[in-house]
């Protein structure tokens, strides 16, 4: 009994701790090589060099490249959905200071790391598997500005496929117009793209209302 807990626990940290700790060791190493170098760069050596960390960890977390490139991509996300919940918790009830805030909180999370909004664009279209995948992460977003949309105006009857039309809109533009923002195609500050976009968004989500109620 006795040797089986010093295996589960060391220093205090259980071996699901130490086992998260390397996950995230390699999934930030991976940010830095896919954001610096691209995917091609991305080998198991590699990683594993950069993460400090034996190779059967590797193995351990990660079945294959596309599984860390997986993984990287769904971390940001995340943070993209954490940090967009909690600016839209702490803004005023208004239109304009909602928006503001969640494109605000979320574009600080591309652009104050520049690595994550690199290595998203990088692993994005790695392959046509993370292609889908990141389709399918867009649309998660486009649900999730339809119903925080819903629910802020409250009382709105419109159809649920014009509701979710202009949230793919919204969400499927500003992919595409933070893509062009990061490879310097628009010639924009950050403060001016988020005013930007927040008037779009402004734009759309309250005519919505307007014909709907």
């Amino acid at each position: 009994m006795g040797a089986v807990a010093a295996q589960r626990t060391y220093g205090g940290v259980s071996a699901q701790q130490r086992q998260a700790q390397r996950r995230t060791a390699l999934l930030d190493a991976a940010l830095d090589i896919v954001a610096e170098d691209g995917q091609a760069k991305l080998t198991v050596a590699g990683l594993c060099s950069r993460a400090g960390l034996n190779e059967r960890y590797y193995y351990e977390n990660f079945p294959s490249r596309d599984a860390v490139l997986e993984a990287l991509l769904d971390r940001i996300a995340e943070e993209l959905a954490t940090a967009i919940a909690i600016a839209l918790a702490s803004s005023p009830a208004e239109s304009r200071a909602q928006a503001h805030a969640a494109i605000s909180a979320g574009i600080a999370v591309l652009t104050d790391d520049p690595r994550k909004a690199r290595a998203a664009l990088v692993a994005s279209v790695a392959t046509p598997e993370l292609r889908a995948r990141t389709a399918r992460t867009v649309s998660a977003f486009a649900r999730l500005v339809a119903a925080e949309g819903t629910d802020f105006y409250g009382g709105i009857v419109a159809p649920d496929t014009v509701v979710d039309f202009r949230a793919n809109y919204l969400i499927g533009g500003l992919v595409q117009t933070l893509t062009a923002w990061l490879a310097g195609d628009l010639p924009l500050t950050r403060a001016e793209l988020i005013d930007q976009t927040t008037d779009v968004f402004v734009l759309l989500g309250d005519d919505l209302a307007a014909r709907y109620r």
